[in-house]
This record gives C-alpha cells, structure tokens and sequence, in this order.
C-alpha cells in the first residue's frame, strides 16, 4: 500500500472511541498502523492493524469527525485513479466512500458504503489488512518484556477471521473480524471484496471485531446497536444540572465537556465512574476521578457518590511495597492487562499516591455538605476511619511532621503527588531532593481531609472525636505556614525533604493550598498575586511552574506547561482569596485556549506567553480526552457564579456572580440541592450581574445573595 503526499501517517490527526474498558485510536482514515494505535480491551491490544486500501492505494481523505455525543467516528473517503478492466479507467474523486464506525458493549462495528459518482459503471477493489498482536498497554507504551506468551494460530472460516493469544497467565485472549459479504478472498492476514457499482448505485459492507462471535454483520446489527450505543450516552449526558448561556461558542465548549466525561464515565456495579483519559489512561484512577467528582460535583453529584463508593471498595487492606499500599490507602491506578496480573508491573491495584487518600476524605466531606446525604458516608465510614487513621499514621510517623511519601520499591512512582514525573521535584538551584518528600499541596489536601472529619463526626453527635481532629487540622495549619512559607519569594515552597529543608521553588502547586484554605488572607493575596503574574500566567492557563524557576520548560510535562484541572484548582483558590474578576480572566483564557483545540482542552498543552494571532502550542502526546481537563470549565464557573451549595439547609449561596465575557445570561437548570433541585438564571444589568430563582423543580430551596 503506498501513502499519497500529506496523508503519511504522522501527518494525520488521531481520533479516539471508548465504551466501558473497551477504546480505539486511529487515525483519521479510520486506519490502525501498529505504533500506539489500537483496538484495546482491558488493556490489551486486540487489534493491531486494520487499514483500508481501495485498488491497491490508500483512498483520499475528504474529512474526518466523531459525532458531538462522542459515539460516531464518520472519515469521508474518494477514489485514486482506479485501473480499467475494460477500454476506460475510472477516474479519480467519483468514488465515495463511507466509513462509520462506533463501539458498543465492548465490540467495534464498522460500516464502509460506496457510492459511484462517475458516469461510468465501476468494479471496486478493496482490501482490508489486519493483525493481532495483543500487546500489553505498557507494551505500547515502550516497556520490553523479557518473555511474552505464545500467538495461535490464527482461523478462517468463510467469513470470519479468528485470532488468539495464551497469555503468561494462561488467559486465552482472542479477536474474531465477521463480514457482512464472503470476500473474493480471505487469509489470516486481508480480506479483498470487488464491489461492483452501477452509476449512482450505492453498496455496503459491514464489519464486526470484538473478543466473542456475535452474529452475521448486517445493517439491522448495525443500527440497532447504534440506538442502544446512543440512548445509553444520552442518559449519562442528561445526569445532573444543564448549563447554557448566550454565548454559542461558550455552549459548545459547555457541551463538549459534558459528552467527554459522559464518553469516559463508566458504568460499574459501585455506581458511574470517570475513568482519567484516552488513549494511556482509560481505567479507573483515584486522584484523577476525585478531581473530575470535586470539578462537577455542584452539578452532578452522583458521580462523586459512585467514585466514593469504588475507592472505598478498593481501598488497601494489608501491607505491599511492591503496590505501596499500606491498610487504609486509597487506590491510585487499576490495570487488568497480563503484565499487571502477573506482577511485572505493580499497577493491577497500585496504591502509589500520598495525596489520593485524602482527597477521599475530602470528597466525602464536599459530598455531603453539598447533598445533605448521610447514608452514603454512614456505608463507607469504616473507610473514612481507616483513610484517617492512614492519613495521622503517616503524620506521626514522619520526620517533618508532614503527610510526605517514599516508595515502596523501584517499580514504583519516584514521585507521588499529582506532578508525578521524575523531574518534577527540586531544590532552587535543581538538584533533585532526598526523601520521604513532603509536597505543599498534599499538606492542605490533609487539612481539608482532617477539618471534613471533624465536620462529619460532628454531625453525627462524635463531639470527642470531632474536636480532636478539629485540633489536629489547626496544628497543622500552623506547622505549613511555618515550615513551607519562603519570605524572600513571598510564596510556598513547592516541597520539604526528609530533613526539612524546604525546595524553595515557586509552582502552582501553591494555588490548591488556596483551594484548601490554609493561607493567612495576608499570605493567600501574595500568591493570588503571584499566580496572576506573568511569571506564571500565560495568557492560556497558570504555569505548573514560574518562569525563571532553574528547571522551567514551557514544553515540559510537569515544569512550566498548562494543566486545565490545575489552572481551575488554583482559579477555586484565587476566587476564594481574590475575588471573582481574575477568575473570569482565568477562565476567558482556558475557553480562547478551547477554541483553538476545537473547543475539547486536551490534558495538558505548551506554557510558552501569548502572543496576537497564535494559539496555545500542543503538548503532542497528551491525553485527549481526559476527564480533568472537561472538569475544569465547570470548576471554573461555578468560582466565578460565586455559588456555594448546603445541601443541609437546602440552601444556594450566591456570592458578587460575574458572567463569562461575552456572555450575557446563564441558565442553570435543575441544580440540585440536597434531595430538592432549583432552576437559576443570571443575567448581566449594566456592571452588575444577578442571579434569578426560575422555579423549584423539587422541594423548598432558598437561593441567598451576599454582596
């Protein structure tokens, strides 16, 4: 198969599907090409090659899109010169074809139609090439494995090609390929099909991969399969509040972030679930999920409740350093692939993060005060417990007196907090720290977890037990504004290592300390201020780190380029210390950013300044979609709205809104409040913007305004 000039592979942009632990990336042609490419299941890749030559050639890309429900990939394809098999050839650019494909209930189903433009009747030739190598996800990835298991023999039958693998596990995993139509010829590696096509005739093939056999592919599996695939989106589309504005732009970018967390939200027996992101990281994360659950939770808090309930169900029991887990730690990552179950990785229940726990506890706290509901915490508040006692367990056993980590074994993460690569991590002059390290934000992440149960054991009439850790949350309130404040920086080091001596670096690790709320209003206005500045804000999004810091790089993973999740937590911060004006700064930003990526934030992007004309420079192997970055722009606007909810009192707080620029109104509806829900509307008048009270959907809420 040859590649025309500017379709080569590394020219054409990826596109990716998922339904449940089942996703695909390929690239705009609809074609898989080995590298990172892939029909994966449970992380596993269970189909390596799937390309498409139409005469011997790769066809012609006319364009290429998913559907805005994020279910249907659509590539429009036309014909090279195809050969004469009488006196005249068929001409290039009369040959339409279709390609349409989409994942339901961890299948593939795919459908090529072929309309004849030209004026002449045409033979068709098409040739789908395929292959299985059924490689592990860190295989993919780059890991090299010393022994991997055996391939069998691959099948034919008729219609059907049969792959297959007995993993090192002795798990048999295996791929079979049905067609609609018997192919002129069939082998283990193509199928070739000679379409004959009368002039303006049209003909279909259809395509069916998955693990098992289903059934002769036809265009009633097809569509049927498509209905279900659609009505199962829209339901989790339609989960909680519904904002629009009057801004169409704003809408889309509103609507495309809620299909991306509707796309990775899955579906597990503990209730939805947001897995972290597509391609690397669709499985079930902690922190990330936690974040995404926090990010949306005044809109949809069904989602935190079935986040809460899976971590609690996966939370550590005994002792691991292989998987860091100590009785009472929150999962960090879950993988299902052979190298996980065979501990040649350590990520089948990985429990390598010191700030997952507690975020839990966080959530839960968050959880409750929004929704007034005690019974979920009442089910998992042995988990609670144990989290806790984790969390004062690792404060009492540490050098600093700080929640800090230290890995188990070489396997594992160097680093553990969300700034996870091996660089992250520095003294002012970028020597690498020695450990256990003890990272600022995970510092107010304990705080906020130890003041949440104090608040829930209060609630509960546990007064001893409430004070206590009321008490517990103060002392180290105290000990972070004495250990990791830098009076020369007017700002927070970023880490202290296991001797306390502080990495005096400024990053924007800083601004979830303002989320958290353990600055001094003195301190938190000078890291508003500094977090404003050009040094960290570049016009896109906030900096992950100052410019001028010694490991700056604006195209670096952790060091100095933009994170949407991060900008919003540091934004909550800003708005809590700040007021709302830098917030909707901040949020102009990251939504102008959006539009440059086709109004979907991908994971993370490039840190370099903005400049008229130019938009936010890729980061090229990030994540898109991942669930964190969809989160932000429901972060963001709920800090500019000002909205607080007590979900106790059935209360909404509405505090000095501002509305996005170009945005006159915003409509919220069905915002639920405890058991009761409310339909909000804001609108600017003149400077001023004001929040309206619509109708009560369900129960009494009062909305109270606070200048």
């Amino acid at each position: 198969m040859t590649d025309e000039p500017g379709e080569r592979r590394g020219l054409l942009p990826r596109f990716t599907l998922k339904d449940a632990d089942t996703f695909l990336l390929a690239d705009a042609l609809g074609d898989i090409q080995g590298s990172g490419d892939g029909f994966f299941s449970n992380d596993t890749r269970m189909l390596s090659r799937f390309e498409l030559a139409v005469a011997g050639r790769r066809p012609s890309l006319l364009g290429a899109a998913i559907s805005q429900d994020n279910t249907l990939f659509t590539a429009h394809l036309t014909n090279l010169p195809l050969p004469a098999l009488g006196e005249r050839s068929i001409p290039q650019g009369v040959i339409h074809i279709e390609r349409r494909r989409f994942l339901c209930e961890s299948r593939l189903f795919e459908r090529l139609r072929l309309t004849n433009f030209s004026d002449l009747d045409a033979h068709v030739p098409l040739k789908l090439s395929f292959e299985a190598d059924f490689a592990d996800i860190f295989e993919v990835q780059g890991h090299v494995r010393r022994e991997r298991g055996e391939s069998l023999p691959a099948a034919v039958d008729g219609s059907i090609v049969r792959f297959a693998y007995r993993g090192r596990d002795d798990l048999v995993r295996s791929t079979q390929m049905a067609f609609s139509r018997p192919p002129e010829s069939i082998s283990s590696q193509d199928a070739e099909f000679l379409i004959a096509l009368q002039r303006g005739a049209v003909a279909e093939v259809y395509i069916e991969i998955g693990a098992e056999e289903g059934g002769v592919p036809s265009s009633e599996r097809f569509d049927k399969a498509l209905q279900r695939l659609s009505a199962s989106m829209q339901k989790r589309m339609e989960e909680g509040a519904a904002i629009s504005t009057s801004g169409r732009l704003f809408n889309e970018w509103i609507d495309r972030s809620r299909s991306d967390l509707a796309l990775l939200t899955t579906a597990l027996p503990t209730g939805p679930y947001p897995y972290a992101g597509i391609p690397w990281f669709a499985t079930q994360f902690g922190r990330d999920a936690i974040i995404a659950s926090l990010q949306t939770l005044w809109l949809n808090p069904h989602l935190a409740a079935g986040v809460l309930r899976f971590l609690a169900s996966t939370q550590a029991q005994d002792e691991s350093a292989f998987r860091d887990s100590q009785p009472g730690k929150i999962l960090h990552e879950m993988r299902r692939g052979e190298m996980a179950a065979l501990g040649e990785v350590p990520f089948g229940r990985y429990y390598g993060a010191v700030d997952t726990t507690p975020l839990f506890v966080m959530l839960a706290g968050a959880y409750e005060r929004h929704t007034g509901d005690r019974k979920l915490n009442d089910g998992i508040w042995n988990n609670l417990l144990a989290a806790t006692e984790w969390i004062e367990r690792r404060l009492d056993d540490s050098s600093t007196g700080f929640l800090d980590y230290a890995r188990g074994e070489q396997s594992g993460l160097v680093n553990q907090a969300w700034k996870d690569s091996h660089d992250s991590m520095f003294y002012a002059d970028g020597k690498f720290p020695r450990g256990p390290l003890a990272v600022v934000e995970v510092q107010g992440y304990a705080y906020a977890a130890l003041k949440a149960m104090a608040e829930l054991a209060a609630v509960r009439g546990d007064l001893q037990r409430s004070a206590a850790w009321r008490a517990r949350a103060a002392q180290l309130c105290a000990a972070i504004e004495d250990q990791f404040w830098v009076p020369e920086l007017n700002f927070y080091a970023i880490a202290i290592d296991g001797g306390g001596k502080p990495c005096s670096v400024r990053a924007s690790n800083a601004g979830h300390l303002l989320y958290c709320g353990v600055p001094s209003e003195e301190r938190g206005a000078m890291v508003v201020k500094e977090l404003l500045s050009n040094r960290f804000s570049s016009g896109w999004g906030i900096r992950t780190l100052a410019s001028g810091e010694v490991r700056y790089n604006p195209m670096s993973y952790h060091n100095g380029s933009i994170w949407p999740h991060d900008t919003s937590l540091c934004a909550a911060g800003i708005s809590r210390y700040g007021g709302r004006a830098p917030v909707m700064q901040i949020l102009d930003g990251l939504f102008e950013a959006a539009n440059h990526f086709g109004m979907r934030l991908p994971e993370l992007y490039c840190g370099f300044r903005r400049h008229t004309g130019q938009g936010p420079a890729p980061y090229p192997v990030a994540c898109l979609p991942q669930a964190w970055a969809s989160g932000a722009v429901f972060m963001l606007l709920q800090s500019c709205l000002g909205i607080r909810i007590d979900g106790r009192r059935k209360e909404v707080h509405i505090e000095r809104p501002l509305l996005p620029s170009g945005a006159e109104s915003l409509s919220i509806r069905k915002l639920p409040v405890g058991d009761a829900a409310i339909d909000l509307e804001f609108h600017r008048i003149g400077e001023e913007v004001v929040a309206v009270p619509r109708k009560h959907v369900e129960g009494g809420v009062r909305v109270l305004a606070h200048l």
